[in-house]
């Protein structure tokens, strides 16, 4: 007895009513084809209380990631922009002179804790900057230091 009011409440909430499962109404309620009667101004299409949400968002941009290869200090300006407008930044100091490597680091350091953004070392010579919308998991250097250490010893 109470389930079968509960019943009718979930259905109505959910917009579930039995007429909707009936196959016969919903032939009868399709449109029947027109001869060309000529339209002056689109209609708009009539929903029924449709509760689905679209999960995706096309005017949503994808977040992008910037690989750098530096080659003098100042090609830092040009990573710090990328971090200012929200893009991840990986940056590869193997063609660079350990001194300016370290300036540029440094800089990177200044210009990520401005933005509360994030700077990881994933590689020997590489890292990984990013702004604030990212989340940076895991502990790679680490663990590449620890695979390279096995290699040696045996």
């Amino acid at each position: 007895m109470a389930f079968d009011n509960f019943g009718k409440k979930f259905n109505s909430f959910f917009a579930m009513d039995a007429e909707d499962d009936d196959p016969e109404t919903v032939a009868t309620t399709a449109p029947q084809p027109t001869q060309a009667a000529p339209q002056s101004a689109p209609s708009k299409p009539q929903f029924r209380g449709n509760k689905v949400v679209s999960m995706s968002n096309p005017n949503e941009q994808t977040a992008k990631i910037v690989v750098y290869e530096p080659r003098i200090y100042s090609d830092a300006k040009e990573i710090g922009t990328n971090l200012l407008n929200n893009k991840a930044v990986v940056v590869n100091f193997d063609r660079i002179e350990n001194d300016a490597a370290t300036r540029i680091v440094d800089f990177l350091t200044g210009t990520v804790f401005a933005i509360n953004g994030e700077i990881r070392r994933v590689g020997e010579q590489i890292f990984l900057v990013t702004p604030a919308n990212f989340q940076i998991d895991g502990a790679l250097a680490e663990n590449l230091g620890n695979d390279f250490d096995l290699q040696m010893t045996e």
